[in-house]
């Protein structure tokens, strides 16, 4: 479906694109959405129509939830949480795929790797729209195949998995999420690589996370940083890092502080080692641990919280880094600066969180609270921040 061709839509393309600061010119626009600068002008004219997979590269480019853009102004999570059954139905049948075309690995390695990249980007409705039919198609590529070339089919099955099970786990989908996860972990094996062994433990713990089960959680991290493969290359170093990274943080959530910093300081020592970069579907580096760091010290709560508003005096997360990441450091950074009285601060550092990454930011049930609790905190408060507790549900 496509957006209205009438000028509404261009009309709000023009005013987000002048209200960003610094103002954010066409070609800038054009060139940060990958959508051709005659495009743009056509839209912003009203001379043409919107398809939906432009508009939210335009909406991701200048960091809005799409629905701002819409002529229907159709919420992105309703869109979602509509295609969820359509996400539950190719997973029913993942040994029993329905006859169809299957498309070249070389082409379907491309259509997986621009699904993990709207998984960093938390384009979530691009996700649900394209994931269903392609994970069809991955399990009639895996099932076609020989059994001795099934290592890349079953890789792709796994990369594929991990982008659904974000949608599924930010909206709230806790049984979806665990049975995409159980099919990550069965695909696994054949794509015989002890780095992607890795990273499907390091995705395993959303289970953990959701159940509160935080120190079986982080049984199960250790367990797999013990499995894991020698530190002796870059890979395999992020490997390691991202379980310690993520062992932290769970660690932290079942108020084990000793293992909190003794993991956070491994994964630190590790992020030393390599460059930043995304390794096996997961950002690591320093930066990234930087951001662990917050995230340990609001799980750990108290006395730790301090520590979260100190890296923030001096830091703040690189562009570069997925948006997924850097709206998840402004809402953990938003709590501590909330629970230390800091209601200004945490209100802006919720409205980054929301122009890095909209529909993620939305989903967070972090967010709903801390904009509940700052109504009700400032009971004269701004239309800004009713407009902002609307927009993300906020009781």
């Amino acid at each position: 479906m496509s957006a209205q061709a009438n000028g509404g839509v261009g009309r709000r393309l023009a005013y987000y694109r002048s209200v960003m600061r610094p103002k954010m010119t066409q070609r800038q626009l054009a060139d940060a959405a990958c959508v051709a600068l005659g495009t743009i002008r056509k839209i912003e004219r009203g001379e043409r129509g919107v398809s939906d997979a432009t508009l939210e590269a335009l909406a991701a480019a200048l960091g809005i939830d799409p629905s701002r853009l819409r002529a229907d102004r159709d919420p992105a999570h309703s869109r979602v949480h509509e295609a969820m059954p359509a996400l539950s139905a190719a997973i029913a049948a993942y040994d029993l795929p329905d006859d169809g075309p299957t498309r070249p690995v070389h082409e379907l390695r491309t259509a997986v790797a621009d699904a993990a990249h709207w998984r960093l980007a938390a384009q979530y409705t691009r996700i649900v729209r394209e994931l269903p039919s392609l994970l069809a198609e991955l399990a009639r590529a895996y099932h076609d195949a020989p059994a001795h070339t099934r290592h890349e089919p079953a890789a792709l099955l796994v990369t594929a998995y991990r982008a659904a099970d974000a949608v599924a786990f930010k909206f709230g989908a806790h049984d979806l999420s665990a049975r995409l996860i159980e099919l990550m972990r069965w695909a696994t094996p054949d794509a015989d690589d002890p780095l992607l062994t890795a990273s499907v433990a390091y995705v395993r713990t959303e289970t953990f996370f959701a159940a509160r089960a935080h120190a079986s959680g982080l049984r199960a991290l250790e367990q797999a940083i013990d499995s894991a493969p020698a530190a002796n290359a870059a890979p395999a170093v992020a490997a390691r890092g991202t379980l310690h990274m993520r062992a932290a943080v769970i660690a932290g959530r079942a108020r084990n502080s000793t293992a909190a910093e003794s993991h956070l300081d491994a994964a630190r020592a590790l992020a030393d080692r390599v460059p930043e970069s995304i390794y096996h579907g997961t950002a690591f580096g320093p930066d990234s641990v930087r951001i662990h760091e917050v995230s340990v010290a609001v799980s750990l709560g108290d006395d730790h919280v301090g520590r979260a508003l100190a890296v923030a005096r001096d830091w703040q997360p690189p562009t570069d880094l997925p948006a997924e990441r850097r709206s998840g450091y402004y809402i953990e950074l938003a709590r501590a600066q909330l629970w230390s009285g800091l209601t200004d601060h945490a209100f802006e550092s919720l409205k980054a969180a929301r122009r890095i990454a909209p529909q993620h930011t939305r989903e967070h049930p972090w967010v709903r609270e801390d904009a509940a609790t700052l109504r009700r905190l400032k009971r004269a408060d701004s239309e800004t921040l009713t407009n902002f507790a609307e927009w993300c549900a906020a009781n």
